[in-house]
């Protein structure tokens, strides 16, 4: 597969490198995070938050919304399945990583997505991006043998489990979590967890 840089013209429909913060604390404060052989995810961690980055995002980023920091870190290699938000999300790659990335506007009507329309970027250590509220993803994978570490900046409560019963019919049959909207692929365990199973073709790997 074609790893692109995240500074290329293509990384532009899924969203950009933000400009002008200093991320060298809240990378600090990641060195005492676990690095699983598997993928861990923590939504909010109160020592990330209460780091001086934490308060600028709120306002710049996400308009004084509340927001929650938390990391994703592990071993990945595959893609395993598609998220979106109603929201942009904010990465800080505290080690090279590489994202799995399409567009909202390419799934099918219904509902299912072609994995071959997936595209590759780097991340390089240290840098911020915003990535879209159209833009598919889900857990960073594998730069190198050594794992990754990331940060994730999202509204306050998303990802946590849903206190409705949802109807499970059109878009809502892809709601996860809060502010989650995801598509799994068949080779994953996904569907016995509630998730739609809507991702066509090959469970695309980095290696």
């Amino acid at each position: 597969m074609i790893i692109n840089k995240v500074t290329d013209i293509k990384f532009k429909k899924y969203g950009q490198v933000l400009k002008n913060y200093d991320c060298l604390e809240l990378i600090e404060k990641m060195k005492a995070t676990p690095l699983p052989s598997d993928v861990v995810y923590e939504p909010s961690i109160k020592e990330l938050e209460n780091i001086e980055i934490a308060e600028e995002l709120r306002i710049r980023e996400f308009g004084e919304l509340p927001i929650q920091i938390g990391y994703c870190n592990g071993n990945n290699y595959l893609l395993n399945a598609v998220e979106y938000h109603r929201s942009s999300e904010i990465n800080v790659a505290v080690t090279d990583l590489i994202l799995l990335v399409g567009s909202q506007q390419d799934i099918h009507e219904d509902y299912s997505y072609d994995t071959s329309k997936i595209e590759a970027f780097l991340i390089p250590s240290g840098c911020i991006i915003e990535v879209y509220a159209t833009t598919l993803h889900y857990a960073p994978c594998n730069a190198n043998e050594n794992g990754f570490k990331c940060v994730v900046v999202l509204p306050r409560d998303t990802n946590l489990a849903l206190e409705s019963k949802i109807n499970k019919s059109g878009e809502d049959a892809l709601l996860f979590a809060r502010n989650k909207w995801l598509i799994g692929h068949s080779d994953t365990d996904l569907g016995t967890k509630g998730a739609f199973i809507g991702l066509k073709g090959q469970n695309i790997s980095v290696k």
